[in-house]
């Protein structure tokens, strides 16, 4: 029964979690009696290795599944990988590259079978790193986007939507990345602010009745312009309209138009318009049909539409049409700008929006049905908050671009007639043609964007379009966890296809989580020096105590602040338990547990009144945890089981009991025994979901458990309905104005820096006599535990020259007042406290300006004045205390 001395991490994490696995305890079962529960994993990049967002992802979905499991549900989190298209033929890419190959040397066949070796090299890395943090999958489910299973589903899904019209191919404006000569998502464009320029350009009326003067950070672009929009209420160009302009350098006319889009108040209030190459000016140039000039080439390099131009790069080109423009007297002037500019994530060139012929979902009438299961409830986002989000979102919602121009990934289903054109769109590869019967088909060469196949993931991993037990048991699922940078991406697309495929939402509950911030609340990277590794983070200090951190910090949508300081307060917490575990299984050493100890209740009549009090508490602790679970408030609930576990059980109970547990053997004893067992027991099981590896560990060496603490039942005030009634709110209450005495005298020392070693003065002055008696009862405790020499229990007596803290707890309340005469220099502690007066009235002030500043408490962020105010409270507080200290030493 013994543990270690010490708590390693290192010596159970790898050994518990395969004993789990080798159990099956992680199974869950597609035709069972108990109720179901599932979640489908956000599938990692196979190319990925985890960081901390997964951390908090995966340990949300982990902390939701173990819970779950051991309240008797039959649970299911089923994961996979993702074959992440643009990412994973990167990587090989730049494999090959060492090798002095280039993928097109290499061939679309070989270089696929290549990618596919990498993937059974290192795809299994990042599982591997997901069990290392605890994850509890059910790992025998386990898919990867590519299977045939799911490649079934991504083509019967494309068929049916092309053959409904909801798939099309056409040539609208997408971001597009030169460098991988690919369409890529608005995902996998990040913007960076640039120092750039903003260039002042005349344009000259074609009659020569005047010009108009255009700002660009992109000079390069007007070879491109189709028109030169105004304001249609901007009085200044009222007699310039129907007018044509001559674009600089090429000498193309180009009209003079209106557009409401145009903002009149900004800069000279006319914009030129380059239909191909800005998603806005795409828009205008729909709505007035002008031209789509498309001056670029796909490795970004200009075109013949560039005229003298063509084949230059785009910066290139930029200085010498800048070098035209001023020599023709057109540039009016260079002004320095800096600017958001996309850029691909994958090569870090700058996203180009480009005119491209690709495949496009038909969204508008998917959307419909999307929006209104949020509308009415069936899936309820969390926090609430986010449902705005997204139906602002589906209201504005554009076509999909969903071809990609790679080889890695879902191969579009379609082929091409050599003979007669004809298009072919089938499940299975055809063999001629469905018109002229040739047997020339050509394959088309795109693949489809990695969010479609991970759109279908809800059931596409269980089977369908086969109707499968799986599906009949676990689809639709029950919460998806997510962060929310990609509700639209992901969440609303499954949403769309589960209703169009399935008839069904694909999960309940959308649970919306913060990102992971540093100390200082700055974004994580690794440019910025400020990121931290989870696996590095679980080698040092434990997987437990990081995911504790976690689950203790998060707050319902809000982004996490990662501090090194409070992953080693919850490191301590971890050590905390064992040493407690320790001194427990120490004093059951000839404890013997009775039949069916699970449910076995200890005469009521021997139990002592730090026994009642710890079952009370403890029924306080299963009721907050079991509330904050249902309503996903992880934090609340990790705290409760803090609370209860470090400051009750450990800091007081297992200190109450120490006479009873080294006395002599007796009932009370063995009652205490049994008291102690069965918290013991019940803390393990209420911590598990959090911290699964130490919390088996001590389990496995309980007097009192079944076969594993993973599968026993979650501790709630239903379950443990007779077992809780061994508890008193009575005598808790009494219990606790002693503890909080015992807690005063002791910061009163503190505070009054008198050392451990020196004995001193107590008097506690009660309200009324129940809280005499109490008082009374407890001496011996109160003096041992504060290390009181003389305790004097009366309402009579001097204040002066004595430190006075009220005490109260429930309608109970006690003064304590410890005598300072000869322990402290009171001329010294007076200047300390005024020194402290002062600083802290100083601060008061300052956060009183800052929260009576409407500027300040309109613009700062909810949380930020929320904690202000309660910071000032807390402050206030603490200078009353200051000041009538000091007014009682003087």
């Amino acid at each position: 029964m013994e543990l270690s001395d010490r708590y390693n991490p290192k010596d159970v994490e790898e050994k518990t979690y395969l004993w789990w696995e080798n159990n099956g305890y992680f199974s869950s079962e597609d035709v069972s009696t108990k109720p179901p529960f599932s979640i489908i994993l956000p599938p990692p990049n196979v190319t990925g290795a985890l960081h901390l967002g997964h951390a908090l992802d995966h340990t949300i979905q982990d902390v939701l599944i173990r819970w779950k499991r051991m309240s008797g549900f039959n649970t299911m989190w089923l994961p996979g990988t993702d074959h992440a298209g643009i990412a994973t033929q990167s990587v090989v890419e730049r494999e090959l590259k060492k090798e002095g190959k280039t993928r097109k040397e290499l061939g679309r066949e070989e270089f696929v079978k290549r990618v596919w070796q990498w993937k059974e090299q290192y795809g299994g890395r990042i599982v591997s790193q997901m069990k290392r943090l605890g994850d509890s999958c059910d790992w025998k489910r386990e898919v990867f986007t590519l299977d045939e299973g799911v490649s079934k589903a991504v083509r019967k899904v494309f068929v049916n939507l092309y053959e409904k019209n909801l798939i099309y191919k056409g040539t609208r404006l997408i971001n597009w990345s030169p460098a991988l000569e690919s369409a890529i998502s608005d995902l996998e464009v990040e913007y960076k602010e640039i120092k750039g320029s903003l260039y002042h350009i005349r344009y000259d009326f074609e009659d020569g009745s005047g010009h108009v003067i255009i700002a660009t950070t992109r000079p390069e672009t007007l070879l491109a312009d189709s028109a030169v929009a105004v304001h249609p209420e901007d009085e200044r160009y009222e007699k310039f309209l129907g007018k044509k302009l001559v674009l600089p350098i090429l000498g193309r006319k180009i009209p003079l138009i209106t557009d409401a889009h145009v903002d009149k108040e900004f800069g000279t209030g006319a914009l030129k318009v380059t239909p191909a190459h800005d998603f806005n000016d795409y828009e205008i140039g729909k709505r007035h049909s002008l031209e789509m000039v498309n001056i670029l080439n796909k490795d970004g390099t200009l075109n013949e539409n560039a005229g003298p131009f063509a084949g230059l790069k785009t910066q290139e080109a930029r200085k010498q049409i800048v070098t035209e423009l001023e020599q023709s007297g057109l540039l009016i002037k260079i002004e320095p700008h800096v600017h958001q500019v996309g850029h691909c994530s994958r090569t870090g060139c700058v996203a180009e929006p480009f005119l491209s012929e690709q495949w496009f979902v038909k969204t508008a009438p998917l959307a419909e049905t999307a929006k209104r299961v949020v509308e009415s409830g069936t899936i309820v986002f969390e926090p609430e908050s986010w449902t705005k989000t997204y139906l602002h979102w589906m209201s504005i919602i554009q076509d999909w671009c969903i071809s990609r121009q790679l080889w890695w990934g879902h191969r579009i289903p379609a082929w091409y007639c050599e003979d007669c054109q004809q298009v072919i769109v089938a499940e299975k590869d055809p063999t001629e043609c469905t018109k002229c019967k040739s047997k020339k088909l050509k394959q088309d060469d795109d693949v489809l964007d990695t969010w479609f196949s991970s759109g279908l993931w809800p059931f596409s991993t269980m089977g369908w379009p086969e109707e499968t037990e799986t599906l009949k048991t676990f689809y639709p699922t029950n919460v998806l966890v997510t962060g929310h940078d990609i509700i639209f991406f992901w969440v609303a697309r499954m949403i769309m296809s589960g209703l169009e495929f399935k008839k069904d939402v694909p999960f309940r509950t959308v649970y919306i989580h913060g990102l992971v911030r540093d100390a200082q609340g700055k974004k994580m990277s690794k440019s910025s020096g400020n990121s931290e590794d989870p696996l590095e983070i679980i080698e040092e200090m434990g997987a437990d105590a990081l995911r504790f951190t976690l689950m203790a910090q998060i707050a319902s949508g809000r982004d996490l602040k990662f501090s090194k300081q409070r992953l080693e307060g919850y490191r301590n917490f971890m050590n905390k338990i064992w040493n407690a575990a320790r001194f427990s299984l120490a004093a059951l050493e000839n404890f013997e547990a009775p039949q069916d100890a699970e449910n076995a209740v200890p005469n009521k009549a021997n139990l002592s009144d730090a026994d009642q009090w710890i079952v009370h508490k403890l029924g306080i602790c299963e009721k907050t945890v079991d509330e904050a679970l249902q309503s996903y408030r992880f934090s609340d609930a990790a705290n409760a089981v803090y609370t209860f576990i470090w400051h009750e059980f450990c800091d007081w109970y297992l200190e109450f009991i120490k006479p009873v547990i080294y006395g002599a053997e007796g009932e009370e004893k063995t009652a205490t025994q049994l008291v102690l067992a069965q918290v013991l027991n019940r803390s393990m099981r209420l911590l598990h979901p959090f911290a699964p590896f130490i919390t088996e560990e001590i389990y496995q060496k309980l007097p009192i458990k079944k076969e594993a603490c993973v599968i026993d039942s979650y501790p709630t005030i239903k379950g443990d309905k007779k077992w809780l009634e061994m508890g008193s709110e009575t005598v808790a209450q009494e219990l606790d104005v002693v503890r909080e005495v015992i807690t005063a005298i002791r910061n009163i020392r503190g505070e009054n820096r008198i050392k451990p070693g020196v004995s001193i003065q107590a008097r506690l002055a009660p309200a009324d006599d129940r809280v005499q008696k109490v008082l009374g009862n407890n001496r011996s405790f109160i003096q041992t535990l504060a290390k009181v020499g003389e305790l004097k229990i009366s309402a009579d007596g001097d204040l002066s020259k004595c430190a006075v803290t009220p005490v109260r707890a429930g309608d109970m309340s006690v003064d304590v007042i410890v005598p300072l005469e000869g322990l402290v220099d009171f001329d010294e502690e007076i200047k300390r406290l005024t020194k402290t007066i002062e600083k802290l009235s100083k601060d008061i002030a300052s956060l009183s300006g800052r929260l009576n500043n409407e500027s300040f408490v309109k613009n700062a962020p909810e949380e930020v004045v929320e904690e202000g105010k309660a910071n000032l409270k807390e402050m206030q507080g603490q200078l009353k205390a200051l000041e009538e200290s000091k007014s009682r030493l003087s």
